[in-house]
């Protein structure tokens, strides 16, 4: 049996139907995967459409822990076969302990007894690899192998043990691929075969999937709504990350394969950006096949116990609002027992049959669905109540802008020319990071050679979520080089690190304000900064972290970053760290390897004459802010934008903002 995914024109052709939001499958996906730092694989195909799309799909690439799915397939075949038991014992033992992913080595004691198919389950819902030696062990390693062969999937392969690279049948694959290797159309058509019951008997078929729904890595499934469910096995080394599984939507399965290499972002957080490239490709695909206008063939007619999705959370809701006292069921869109007790309560309570299944009947007892959290509308009201307008819009005054507040300053007295809501504390997002750099700035100008001191990475900046330098854990470089990795691309570890480096001296010199050891080594540098936030005058403003990730307290307002960048651009320093755009630095790691970065700044009013500086940030309680120094005719500006709709609208409406001052001071 041999099997490909449709070549490239055909995959094309089959990805131009446009879904309800008029894009097609190809236009949702191609855009993301370009935008993504690193080699990209991707295969999808809805499984009772037949509906596809391919990206570099027979490609061959490093599988990691993906290549543990074939052999759980090969485990389940020998145990149809009857060459091994799937209840037979298998013993944990000291010397089968490995490194990496999974419980057994951590937590499970040498002699430990458990079947073979437990270890089938930790090798899948936990990625174990200790466990999944276990499993090798009993089927034999070539075998997985010769079974993908038959089945057509050459490319699918697993080439050793796990962290055994004596063990390898093909070390030059090893070394190419690393423990395994696959292509993504040979992912989706080994899914498709489970799902269709044909690899094995339908009962291993089944008891395989309901493995793969207990993969403890949501990664595919991380913003699909909830209670869709997702059957899959993940994969991850330092520079690989893949994941293949079946989404199991309304409109029918869908099989999706996403296999990633050489991403610039290796680190081992929950945003490293391929893992999010997975979670926004699975969306994107869920949303092209599941926003299509409902039909009746993929409406259920029924609700009973085992059904999930948005239909499900919508009966949940209605139930604990018609019942009382309410179920206070959970709104996660599974169909289980506590649903169908109360859906068995509604029906006594409305006078019919207690059976537990929402047929016709129980949907018009119910009445309207709530789908979401709000009061419960009546059309009526709704229909009837009028709107109010706002008076029209004046001529006269500020452009209109998409901030939540701004203000406009002149840059050398630092007088407040023209705003709104200055005065507004809002969460401020990476413009923190102007004071983490003013302060290190502003002690460098008291002792120069601090800018020469070597910072070591720890674990802590090198796992800080968010925008990074990508400086690892061990890696070293000097306080000038990392300021650039704070304020180009926006390090948050940079920003960590260099708190982590300064807050003991801080502490020891007593300069900031800490009544007793600090409970962690940035606590100094932080409590620094909310000291020279004060002797500036910001009043209103707060530090929490030295990077701007959200937390309780740590806001500013559009006057007081004014006043912070008035301060800041004073130092020769700064503003030349600020106006730069692009640099490139060694770094320097355990053992003595070197390696090159290059950071490019997230501020793109830089690629325009006469914008000097200085910092953007962004999260989702800040929004999109800036700050800017802008110059004309010899008189220069402070622009600070808070809460734009956008990474793109704070650059309009910066500039917005700068037309219209110039103007203005132009009369």
């Amino acid at each position: 049996m041999s099997y490909r995914l449709p070549t490239l024109a055909a995959a094309v052709l089959l990805a131009l139907a446009p879904d309800a939001a008029g894009q097609t499958l190809s236009e949702r996906l191609t855009p993301l995967i370009e935008a993504h730092q690193g080699e990209v694989a991707v295969a999808v195909k809805h499984l009772k459409t037949g509906e596809s799309f391919a990206h570099r799909a027979d490609v061959p690439m490093p599988t990691a822990s993906l290549i543990k799915l074939p052999i759980m397939v090969e485990a389940y075949r020998q145990a149809a076969a009857g060459k091994i038991r799937l209840d037979e014992p298998v013993t944990f033992r000291e010397a089968d302990k490995t490194p990496g992913s999974g419980v057994l080595s951590t937590h499970f004691s040498d002699g430990a007894t458990f079947p073979l198919r437990d270890a089938i389950r930790l090798m899948i819902a936990y990625s174990d690899n200790s466990a999944t030696n276990l499993v090798l062990a009993k089927i034999g390693l070539p075998a997985t192998n010769a079974m993908m062969e038959g089945l057509g999937l050459p490319n699918t392969k697993v080439h050793a043990f796990v962290f055994r690279p004596d063990s390898s049948l093909a070390p030059e694959r090893s070394r190419e691929f690393g423990l395994g290797s696959t292509s993504a159309s040979e992912m989706i058509r080994l899914l498709e075969l489970i799902h269709g019951k044909q690899v094995v008997t339908p009962e291993a078929c089944e008891a395989m999937l309901e493995h793969l729904r207990h993969c403890q890595d949501k990664r595919l499934g991380r913003l699909l709504p909830p209670g869709v469910k997702v059957a899959h096995k993940t994969g991850s080394v330092a520079a690989v990350r893949t994941d293949a599984g079946l989404i199991e939507a309304q409109s029918g399965p869908i099989a999706l394969c996403v296999l990633t290499r050489n991403n610039k972002d290796q680190r081992w957080t929950d945003d490293n950006a391929a893992e999010v490239l997975t979670g926004k490709i699975a969306r994107a695909v869920y949303d092209h096949f599941e926003g299509k206008t409902p039909t009746a063939a993929t409406q259920p007619e029924e609700l009973r116990q085992g059904a999930a999705g948005p239909l499900v959370q919508a009966l949940q809701r209605t139930l604990n609002a018609r019942l009382t006292p309410s179920p206070e069921l959970t709104v996660d869109g599974d169909f289980g027992p506590a649903t169908e007790v109360a859906v068995k309560a509604f029906q006594r309570q409305s006078g019919l049959a207690a059976t537990g299944v929402v047929g016709s009947e129980t949907f018009k007892a119910l009445g309207p669905l709530r789908f979401d959290d709000e009061q419960e509308v009546r059309i009526d009201d709704v229909n009837a109540a009028p709107l109010a307008r706002e008076p029209r819009e004046s001529l006269a005054g500020p452009p209109l802008v998409t901030c939540k507040a701004w203000a406009i300053a002149d840059a050398r007295t630092g007088e407040l020319l023209w705003s709104h809501k200055p005065a507004e504390k809002r969460d401020i997002a990476s413009t923190t990071k102007m004071m983490t750099a003013y302060v290190v700035c502003e002690l460098a100008k008291a002792d120069p050679k601090l800018l020469d001191e070597l910072v070591t990475f720890s674990e802590s900046a090198d796992k800080t979520s968010g925008t990074t330098a990508d400086v690892r854990a061990g890696e070293k470089l000097p306080v000038r080089e990392l300021l650039y990795g704070l304020l180009l691309p926006s390090g948050n570890d940079a920003a960590t690190a260099l708190a982590e480096h300064l807050g003991p001296r801080l502490a020891a010199v007593g300069g900031a304000a800490t009544g007793s050891a600090p409970a962690n080594a940035s606590r100094p540098f932080i409590d620094e900064m909310n000291r020279r936030a004060a002797a500036l005058g910001m009043a209103d403003t707060h530090y929490e972290n030295p990077h701007g990730l959200t937390a309780p307290g740590h806001q500013s307002t559009a006057q007081d970053l004014v006043k912070l960048a008035k301060a800041a651009m004073q130092n020769d320093v700064f503003r030349q760290y600020v106006g730069t755009r692009q640099h490139a630095a060694k770094v320097t790691g355990p053992g003595g390897y070197e390696r090159t970065i290059v950071w490019r700044n997230t501020n793109r009013l830089l690629g325009i004459e006469g914008y000097l500086g200085i910092k953007t940030g962004t999260t989702g309680a800040a929004g999109a802010c800036l700050v800017s120094w802008g110059e004309r005719d010899g008189r220069e500006l402070v622009v600070v934008v808070l809460g734009s709709t956008s990474s793109d609208a704070r650059y309009v409406d910066s500039r917005n903002l700068y037309r219209w001052a110039w103007s203005q001071l132009a009369k």
